[in-house]
């Protein structure tokens, strides 16, 4: 999985997921508030949005001195940065960079999270953290056993510290849950996962 191109060398960071919907931006800012701006990963939320624009990208900064962007088709993925999902997109990674499509299940719960889980366990050479926070339903629980089947992590948010306490539900039942913490520990969670992985280098 390393060698597939001399470009990935240097691709070789953490890329976090966070998974959420309602309730995500409480989840989401104390997330943020709580990790260093050099931690050497990229953030990246997976928020579902079916119909209204995301405002995400001109909330957040108000919590982390990282960069934060909407993703736009082929943004290159850089560690430090928090990047946002835009509304009515699937959200794959080829080549070191982000793709957009359209949402490929335009009714019913979205699955953008599996989506994007699914992608970057087949396209991303770095260490994968999948974090699944508060909202309705299940999405990303199916894609969390191929998270860890690759050495990656799996966090799900204490459902007695979320909004709406379904998603992280769903995420713990599929059996393939590392941690279950507060969004303040998955913060730290992450920042040791991150240190752990440059004390390696």
């Amino acid at each position: 999985m390393k060698d597939k191109k001399p470009k990935s060398a240097a691709k070789d960071f953490p890329i976090v997921c966070v998974g959420g919907s309602a309730g995500g931006l409480d989840a989401y800012t104390r997330l943020l508030q709580n990790m260093p701006a050099d931690m050497g990963v990229a953030i990246v939320i997976v928020n579902h949005l079916r119909t209204v624009a995301t405002l995400l990208h001109e909330i957040l900064p108000r919590y982390t001195e990282m960069p934060v962007e909407l993703i736009t088709e082929r943004l290159d993925i850089k560690p430090n940065h928090v990047f946002i999902i835009p509304e009515k997109r699937d959200l794959h990674v080829l080549d070191d960079e982000f793709r957009l499509k359209p949402i490929s299940k335009p009714r019913g719960w979205p699955d953008v999270i599996t989506v994007f889980l699914r992608s970057i366990t087949q396209n991303w050479d770095g260490k994968l953290i999948a974090v699944i926070v508060s909202g309705y339903d299940g999405d990303g629980a199916d894609a969390l056993c191929g998270i860890q089947e690759v050495g990656g992590i799996t966090i799900a948010q204490k459902p007695d510290t979320a909004g709406q306490p379904d998603m992280p539900k769903s995420a713990i039942a599929s059996g393939c849950i590392d941690f279950v913490l507060s969004p303040e520990d998955i913060a730290q969670e992450i920042v040791r996962i991150a240190h752990a992985r440059e004390a390696e280098r």
